[in-house]
C-alpha cells in the first residue's frame, strides 16, 4: 500500500456552488472591508475626475493611520450638506487635516495652509484656459482636533468646506470626523482613456505641521 492515496474526483456540478459561495464570500468581505469602487456622479472634483469616472477605493488603510493633506477620500457626508437626502456619499480632495490653519488668500489668490501658500494645479480649467479660484470669498479658519477641511477640485461647483464655514461660520460645521472617511480613492479605473493614479500633489509636502 501506498502512502499516499488518491482521492475520488468531486464532479464538477458539485464542485462549483461550493467554489461560487466561497468567491462570492470573499468578495463581500473584500469590499466591506479592504476595496471598494463608486463611481462620480457630479462635476465637483473635475478635471481629476470627471462625471461617470469610476475610482479604486482603499477602505483599509485608515485603520492605521489619518488622512493626509492632499489625498482624495470619500466620505459620509453630515445631513447638513446634503442636498439630495440619497446623495450619502462624497468625494473631496483633502486640503488641511487636524490643528490645521487655513487661509484664503495670500497676495497671488493662494490657499494658506500653517503660513505655506499651495500652488494647486488640479483646480479647474475650462477649455478656454480660464482656472477656478482657489475661492471666490476670503476666509481663516482653524481645523478642529480629529477633523478634516475638504474641497472639491472644481470649485465653483462644490459643496464643500469652504462653502459651508462660509455659511456657518463654524469649523466644525464646515469639516468632516476623520471617523466619517470610508477610504482613500488611489485610482480611476474606468473609463481606460482616463485611467491614472490619485496622489497627493507636491505641494502639499511643503505645509510644515500645526504648531
Amino acid at each position: 500500500m501506498t502512502d499516499v492515496q488518491q482521492k475520488r474526483r468531486i464532479p464538477l456540478w458539485r464542485e462549483l456552488p461550493i467554489l461560487i459561495i466561497v468567491a462570492v464570500g470573499v468578495a463581500i468581505l473584500v469590499r466591506a472591508f479592504v476595496l471598494q469602487t463608486f463611481y462620480i456622479p457630479s462635476q465637483s472634483m473635475e478635471h481629476t475626475l470627471e462625471i461617470n469616472d469610476r475610482v479604486l477605493v482603499n477602505k483599509l488603510v485608515y485603520d492605521f493611520r489619518e488622512p493626509e493633506r492632499g489625498e482624495v477620500v470619500v466620505f459620509r457626508a453630515p445631513q447638513s450638506w446634503r442636498g439630495d437626502p440619497t446623495a450619502t456619499d462624497f468625494i473631496k480632495r483633502v486640503i488641511a487635516v487636524s490643528g490645521d490653519r487655513i487661509v484664503c488668500c495670500d497676495e497671488k489668490n493662494r490657499l494658506m495652509v500653517n503660513g505655506q501658500p499651495l500652488d494647486e494645479p488640479y483646480i479647474f480649467e475650462d477649455d478656454n484656459g480660464v482656472r477656478d479660484k482657489a475661492s471666490n470669498e476670503p476666509f481663516e479658519a482653524t481645523v478642529p482636533n480629529g477633523r478634516i477641511w475638504v474641497m472639491g477640485d472644481h470649485r465653483t461647483q462644490s459643496g464643500d468646506s469652504r462653502e459651508q464655514y462660509l455659511r456657518s461660520r463654524s469649523a466644525k460645521v464646515a469639516t468632516i470626523p476623520e471617523s466619517a472617511v470610508i477610504g482613500k480613492a488611489f485610482a480611476v479605473f474606468w473609463p481606460v482613456g482616463h485611467a491614472h493614479w490619485l496622489s497627493p500633489p507636491p505641494t502639499f509636502a511643503s505645509v510644515p505641521n500645526s504648531s
